[in-house]
């Protein structure tokens, strides 16, 4: 557990670093390379915290709230190995619940600036999670109909064992479902844009738009930790070989390897998409919401059927 907490805390700005360089390159620039937001984190931790006038608790807390619910996942979540301590309470529908917690925590911190752009993101924010937790929650069903439980390891456990019904209707149908909710909460294109300051354009980048000095290292850290569960958990259901289930150390550094590989995979892929697509205006992203909303109602009806 303690490994695969410090795994993925190291490697998620790395992560986000890596799809920085790979769309600078593909976009035919030299990009800042993958350990620059390490350096950017480092830079930030040295600089004062400030708190917007006015604000309460509730934004000075923010950060943590969503950093400790992030590590939490991380420590529960089959990422390196199924065989955890913690496996027990590994519930896919409890790490969604973290999930939003983080989700929350920033959008009541928006709200708590007084500011036009906190307000307009939080309301953002909270309109993108109203429209994909349903769509999460669904496809958690339609997964754990086949399995008897929606516990993570033992999701995991059934894909290696019969690894045929990856490509069975119901899960290719969950694996998309999932995959635009993953683009969704993780603030990627074209729901969001994590490199934007336009007012237009702003969802997760307004509620945060206030912090600063070591909140924001806080905030940038607790947000690639997030996208990188968020890959992690996708690559790990849909694609579960190389996933251990003993905990000795060859298995545990095979382990650490297959999901670093893969979850790099995924978040080059993510990027270089990210290339040929634009911001889709707010107003269109419930129709793709709803689109996912369609697909996980098709995997739990399919996974009954069909079963």
């Amino acid at each position: 557990m303690l490994l695969q907490m410090v795994v993925v805390v190291v490697a998620a700005p790395y992560l986000v670093g890596l799809m920085r360089q790979v769309r600078a390159r593909l976009e035919g620039r030299v990009g800042g390379g993958v350990g620059q937001p390490w350096r950017d984190l480092r830079k930030l931790l040295r600089k004062e915290a400030i708190s917007p006038e006015g604000s309460s608790l509730v934004f000075v807390a923010a950060p943590a709230v969503a950093l400790s619910a992030s590590l939490v996942v991380v420590a529960v979540a089959p990422f390196i190995v199924t065989g955890s301590p913690l496996d027990a309470v590994a519930d896919l529908y409890a790490v969604v619940s973290l999930m939003l917690l983080g989700s929350v925590a920033f959008a009541l911190a928006g709200l708590d600036t007084g500011s036009a752009f906190g307000g307009m993101g939080s309301s953002r924010t909270m309109m993108v999670a109203a429209l994909a937790e349903p769509t999460l929650l669904l496809t958690g069903f339609a997964l754990a109909v086949r399995v008897g439980s929606s516990n993570l390891g033992q999701l995991v456990d059934r894909s290696q064992q019969a690894p045929g019904e990856v490509f069975s209707p119901a899960v290719l149908l969950a694996a998309a479902a999932l995959a635009i909710v993953v683009v969704a909460e993780a603030g990627r294109l074209p729901v969001d844009n994590p490199t934007t300051h336009l007012e237009l354009t702003m969802i997760h980048e307004a509620t945060i738009l206030e912090y600063a000095g070591r909140d924001l290292a806080v905030v940038e850290l607790a947000s690639s930790i997030r996208l990188t569960i968020l890959l992690g958990l996708w690559v790990n259901l849909f694609l579960p070989w190389g996933i251990p289930g003993a905990a000795t150390p060859v298995a545990l550094a095979l382990g650490a390897l297959v999901f670093l590989l893969k979850v790099g995979l995924a978040a080059a892929a993510l990027s270089a998409a990210e290339v040929f697509m634009a911001k889709w205006r707010l107003f269109r992203v419930p129709e793709l919401l709803a689109g996912s909303f369609l697909f996980g109602v098709l995997a739990v009806s399919t996974s009954f059927f069909l079963a």
